[in-house]
C-alpha cells in the first residue's frame, strides 16, 4: 500500500499535495484505492472517493517516543552524492540533518539555500515514504562548524585518529539521549576544523584502517548505531 505525508485535515478528510495528487493520478493510476496518509506522527488508512479526496478509515499507528536521536553533519556535497546521503540516512532512522560549510567543501550556494533545502525536504519524505516511516528528518538550515552547538555525544570521523574507535565511544556513552555525528568533505577535514570541533566537544573517532568515501560513512555509522542500540 502506497504511503504519503499529510500536513492537514479537513473534517474527516487529509488533505495531499499537488506533487502525491500526481503521482497517484497519473503515476499510480488510482482510483478510489486504499493508501497509508501519516498525519501528525499517526498512521492513517484512507480510501480515496472519487475526487481523490483522503477519506480516513481508521487509525492504525502512531509513532513512539525513541530513546536515542540520531543527527547528522554532512558537508555540502554535489547534488548526486547529496540525494544519496540523505535517501541512504533517511532509510537508516537519521532524526535530523544538519548541511555544513566546510574548508573542503567544493560546493557553493551562492545565495540558493532555501531552494536546496526545499529539494532535499523533498527527497527525504519521499525516502520515508519508501521506507514506512511515520516522520520526516528536520533538516537544517545550512551552519558553519563554530554553529554546531548541539548536547549530546558529538563525534566526528578523523582520519587522523588511530586509537579511538566507534566501538570504544559507544560502549562508554550507550545511554545518550542524542547522538551527533560529523563527517568531512572529500579530502577530509582540516586540522583548524577537527580541533575546533574537539572544542566544541566532539571526540574524534576512527572508522578503522581503510578510507570511506563520503557518501559511504553515514551508512557505516547508522548502520552500527542501529545495531548497538536498536529499540
Amino acid at each position: 500500500m502506497q504511503r504519503y505525508f499529510s500536513k492537514l485535515k479537513k473534517d474527516n478528510i487529509l488533505i495531499l499535495s499537488k506533487d502525491d495528487l500526481y503521482h497517484i493520478k497519473t503515476v499510480m493510476r488510482m482510483k478510489e484505492d486504499y493508501i497509508e496518509v501519516v498525519y501528525q506522527n499517526k498512521l492513517h488508512i484512507c480510501k480515496l472517493d472519487k475526487d481523490y479526496n483522503a477519506v480516513i478509515e481508521k487509525i492504525i499507528e502512531e509513532k513512539k517516543e525513541k530513546k536515542h536521536k540520531y543527527v547528522l553533519c554532512v558537508p555540502l556535497l554535489q547534488e548526486q552524492k547529496m540525494s544519496f546521503v540523505l535517501q541512504k540516512a533517511t532509510e537508516l532512522g537519521v532524526d535530523e540533518i544538519v548541511p555544513i560549510l566546510t574548508n573542503r567543501s567544493m560546493v557553493k550556494i551562492d545565495g540558493k539555500e532555501n531552494k536546496k533545502i526545499e529539494r532535499w525536504n523533498k527527497i527525504c519524505k519521499e525516502a520515508s515514504e519508501q521506507s514506512k516511516r511515520l516522520d520526516i528528518p528536520v533538516i537544517s538550515n545550512i551552519k558553519k562548524i563554530e554553529q554546531l552547538n548541539y548536547d549530546g555525544l558529538k563525534i566526528v570521523c578523523s582520519t587522523r585518529e588511530k586509537d579511538n574507535t566507534i566501538k570504544k565511544v559507544l560502549k562508554n556513552n550507550l545511554k545518550c539521549g542524542t547522538i551527533i555525528m560529523l563527517i568531512g568533505p572529500v579530502g577530509g577535514l582540516t586540522i583548524e576544523e577537527e580541533d575546533k570541533l574537539v572544542d566544541l566537544g566532539f571526540k574524534l573517532v576512527t572508522l578503522g584502517n581503510n578510507i570511506l568515501r563520503v557518501e559511504t560513512v553515514p551508512i557505516y555509522l547508522l548502520s552500527v548505531l542501529n545495531y548497538e542500540l536498536m529499540e
